[in-house]
């Protein structure tokens, strides 16, 4: 038997799963981290603890697997975008990794925005301007932490890091450096105008390599700590957004993926870069002649686990008492409430917002409330004001691309019944959720086998994907939605003058509560 790994770096955790040949789950690990948001906006990770937990979870999946010599083909790696790490000139970390979902470029990216020259960067770049990318990072360092900036000889991101820790060489693969916003994905390339813009120069960035890329050679003492022969083949991998994409077998034409895990995001691939002449959806490099076109969302399950924390703390404590997950509680009292939430409706910006508004300084609203209304309503609400907004993500990307042919749902949401049904019945269309709820830990191995000629096609992950559930759009409930959702629509564009003024006032009352901590 032939085994690789699909090792997926999230934003919480690092899972690690192990497959046999013909797609089969046969080890698991999923290996958490902190997420540092110390300061208003801020949303970073400490690369030590990540590096940790890559190697906690491959060396637990290898002894437990007791894999004879020559089983283990490769690891393949899935990785989250938009991470960025200054090193030194001796590649020591000067920062944290500033993730995804850290806002605090916010001013730089506006910039861009009301300059014009964030939509010239998006047309070569394929990359909505927003805070999220390392090109605004880069410039909030440059202009907001200069001692940083001038004692950076490298700017990475987390995957980066880790392969130069284990293999001591600086590459990055086209997909990673595709969100980036630095990288020209009609020339395939770091793009000369996009690094004048963040301050960067070519030698100050890692080389190019496909997706396919192998690294061999591991530094022997942490190829003794996982347990692993160090010439195993590494294969560089891509993004976790496109790699979702392959691992439910969202690549041919039409076929929709639609993934809710802390985040979000609905893509469709397409044969060769596409831009939106209104900047909604992104455009990211998966493998050749496979492009992923499509929209994230920040707010996903965090925005569960944020009504799971702060506003049904009772309940939580139920089910700790109980023995149950409180997730699968909530789920449950949610599933007592008819669709539509009664007419509640929660526009869940938490954390700012990605597609398509392209927004940082959103922010969250239940709209609609009343005296009648319950816990139970708002739980509902948000799952429901989750699954609105990436159904605006899909009206965006039905313009660029065309109708959807089919839908198929991933990620941690898939595990609950209640949520893939609202998906269907918003998006009034069949869902179909694949065998493997990891699908990006899968869509990796499965460009690892293709790299490491175990498979002779890419869309040979129809032979691993299985579907058992499909859910069927509900007429009852899709009636409330059609009514709801456009009401969804306005409010979220009425309420977009307001957003600026709120987060303003909301940082200044943090520095103020600053202040007087010190």
């Amino acid at each position: 038997m032939e085994y690789v790994i699909g090792l997926d770096i999230g934003t919480t955790s690092t899972k690690t799963v192990l497959y046999d040949e013909a797609g089969k789950v046969r080890g698991y690990s999923n290996d958490l981290y902190n997420l540092y948001q110390d300061t208003p906006d801020m949303a970073e990770e400490d690369p030590e603890e990540i590096f940790s937990a890559i190697i906690s979870g491959l060396s637990k999946v290898i002894e437990k697997a007791d894999l004879k010599p020559g089983e283990l083909k490769g690891v393949s790696y899935s990785c989250a975008m938009h991470s960025l790490i200054c090193l030194d000139e001796n590649y020591k970390p000067l920062t944290r990794a500033i993730t995804w979902a850290d806002n605090r470029a916010v001013q730089y990216a506006d910039e861009l925005k009301n300059n014009g020259i964030g939509m010239e960067l998006y047309k070569k770049t394929g990359v909505p301007v927003h805070p999220m990318t390392p090109l605004t990072k880069i410039m909030w360092i440059r202009n907001e932490r200069p001692e940083i900036y001038k004692k950076t000889r490298y700017f990475v991101g987390i995957k980066e890091y880790v392969n130069y820790k284990l293999f001591g060489t600086l590459k990055e693969d086209y997909s990673i450096a595709n969100a980036t916003a630095l990288f020209n994905i009609f020339n395939m390339d770091w793009d000369d105008q996009a690094m004048s813009v963040a301050g960067v120069t070519r030698d100050q960035l890692p080389e190019l390599v496909d997706t396919t890329y192998q690294f061999q050679g591991m530094n022997e003492r942490y190829a003794n700590m996982i347990g692993i022969d160090k010439d195993i083949p590494f294969v560089i991998g891509a993004s976790d957004g496109p790699l979702a994409n392959l691992g439910v077998d969202a690549i041919k034409p039409g076929v929709v993926a639609v993934t809710i895990g802390t985040s979000g995001a609905v893509r469709v691939v397409s044969d060769k870069p596409r831009i939106d002449p209104k900047a909604r959806v992104f455009c990211y490099y998966l493998a050749k002649d496979m492009w992923v076109i499509g929209g994230p969302v920040n707010n996903g399950g965090i925005v569960f686990r944020w009504i799971r924390d702060q506003i049904c703390l009772p309940e939580k404590v139920t089910a700790e008492e109980m023995n149950l997950d409180a997730y699968d509680l909530l789920t449950k009292i949610a599933s007592s409430i008819p669709a539509g939430s009664d007419g509640l409706i929660f526009l869940p910006f938490l954390g700012g917002e990605r597609a398509p508004i392209w927004d940082a300084d959103a922010r969250g609203t239940f709209f609609g409330l009343t005296r009648q209304h319950t816990r139970a309503n708002m739980i509902r609400a948000a799952l429901e004001g989750i699954v609105y907004n990436l159904y605006t993500v899909m009206l965006a990307l039905s313009e660029v691309v065309g109708e959807p042919t089919k839908i198929q749902a991933t990620g941690g949401f898939a595990r609950s019944e209640l949520w893939r049904q609202m998906l269907a019945d918003v998006f009034e269309q069949d869902v179909n959720i694949p065998e493997s709820v990891e699908g990006t830990a899968l869509g990796a191995a499965v460009l690892g086998m293709y790299s490491l000629k175990m498979i002779d096609s890419l869309y040979d992950v129809d032979k691993f994907v299985g579907v058992t559930n499909t859910h069927k759009p509900n007429p009852e409930n899709y009636k409330a939605y059609r009514e709801l959702v456009p009401i969804y629509i306005r409010l979220s564009r009425a309420l977009q003058p307001e957003y600026k003024n709120i987060a303003t006032f909301q940082r200044q009352s943090e520095n103020n509560h600053d202040d007087e901590r010190k």
